[in-house]
């Protein structure tokens, strides 16, 4: 435990977790492949509740063996090496284990501030990395993160996982199918009834186990919670949005946070497509959607379903308050049909574990993942936007210097 309450300035400066003097060496050449044969030593930095969910699918996993992790919060650290090799390395500085030569990659899953040092220091070291999502704290690391994977030939994933998954495969196929018509909107949701809060023994610690709370760690719930969704709508439409407009406030969780616990915002897309996304933390309705709205039918995608209703136009006619062919019965949706993205007797499998293989995959064949870093930069940026067009209650507009 570290003796006095953690700011932002002392967490990134503390010797557990500095951004040290890596930033000024050259970068590596593509040093570190792995031949078929052997097995990728994989480090994990932040074994917290995400990153022990991510080393418990690397451990059922061929092909890759956890050897490291690390965490400043002992309890955390060892949650992670539960489920590393019974030779693995312990640490408190993750840039001990990034000096670490017999490691090959890195998961980083640590608060949102502190991707882009870490991320940048593990491919100054020659680590292949995963990086939880989203990409960085702002716009411009987000930019030069790109340059840097560029220049480093090294595979860089980041942990958007339903570019994975098969039911967003099949509602892509859906759509490129023109079974919706007209697609004007999507209508997307994150909301759950929680203060969002974990426990804490240690009072000195609030701020470092609570960070989703207070922006000098993070982007509130649209970094945190509606970043899937901006990602996936980028994902249906092969685009990123081009302005957003939005309002956000802390109108219910009266406890001491800056971070909303309530924004809404609505994205614009080439040819007009509007996308709203909310997130609300006092109300758990639906909890988790996205509705893809055309003029033939709509999508709803829940967590591990979706549903297609086809627009309807044939509406019941008769006599209604003596008016002579007056509309009955307005029916402007059919019943909802499943959408079938599963083969009988497919298993359901985490869409993470398939993320994760994936990252195996590309480290052996030295290719670009699904969910890429010029992916994660537009999702990273919109993400940006928003909150930024909450903050100043003006439109945000994307600039061609992110284009890069």
């Amino acid at each position: 435990m570290l003796p006095n309450p953690i700011s932002r300035r002392k967490f990134v400066s503390a010797g557990a977790i500095a951004f040290s003097g890596l930033a000024t060496r050259g970068l590596p050449g593509f040093n570190s492949q792995v031949s078929p044969n052997e097995v990728i030593r994989l480090g994990l930095i932040g074994s917290g509740s995400r990153g022990s969910g991510l080393a418990s699918l690397v451990k059922e996993m061929k092909g890759i063996q956890l050897t490291a992790c690390c965490d400043i919060i002992p309890e955390h650290l060892q949650n992670g090496m539960s489920f590393a090799t019974r030779d693995a390395k312990a640490y408190a500085d993750y840039r001990k284990l990034l000096d670490d030569k017999n490691i090959d990659a890195v998961i980083i899953a640590t608060p949102l501030f502190l991707h882009y040092p870490m991320a940048v220091a593990a491919l100054q070291a020659g680590k292949h990395v995963y990086l939880e999502k989203s990409l960085s704290y702002d716009i411009p690391q987000a930019i030069d993160i790109v340059k840097k994977v560029r220049d480093s030939k090294l595979v860089f994933q980041i942990g958007y996982q339903y570019r994975y998954y098969s039911l967003y495969h099949k509602v892509k196929e859906v759509i490129a199918k023109n079974w919706l018509g007209k697609i004007t909107h999507f209508e997307c949701q994150y909301n759950r009834n929680s203060n969002w809060r974990n426990p804490v023994t240690d009072p000195k610690m609030e701020r470092a186990i609570n960070w989703r709370m207070y922006r000098e760690y993070c982007g509130g719930p649209l970094s945190e919670l509606c970043a899937h969704q901006i990602d996936m709508v980028n994902y249906l439409l092969d685009a990123h949005p081009l302005k957003v407009t939005g309002m956000g406030g802390i109108n219910y969780w009266k406890d001491g946070r800056d971070t909303y616990d309530n924004i809404r915002t609505i994205y614009e897309y080439p040819g007009g497509i509007k996308s709203s996304c909310t997130s609300v933390l006092s109300n758990a309705y639906n909890g988790y959607s996205i509705r893809i709205l055309g003029d033939k039918a709509t999508v709803e995608i829940q967590r591990e379903r979706a549903f297609i209703y086809a627009e309807s136009t044939e509406n019941k006619k008769g006599t209604v308050d003596g008016v002579t062919g007056a509309t009955i019965e307005a029916t402007t949706q059919g019943k909802p049909v499943e959408i079938i993205f599963k083969k009988p007797g497919e298993e359901d499998i985490e869409p993470t574990t398939f993320a994760l293989q994936d990252f195996v995959e590309c480290i052996r064949d030295n290719k670009k993942p699904v969910s890429n870093v010029e992916t994660a930069k537009d999702t990273s940026i919109a993400i940006h936007m928003g909150n930024a067009a909450a903050d100043t209650q003006t439109w945000q507009i994307w600039k061609p210097e992110y284009s890069v």
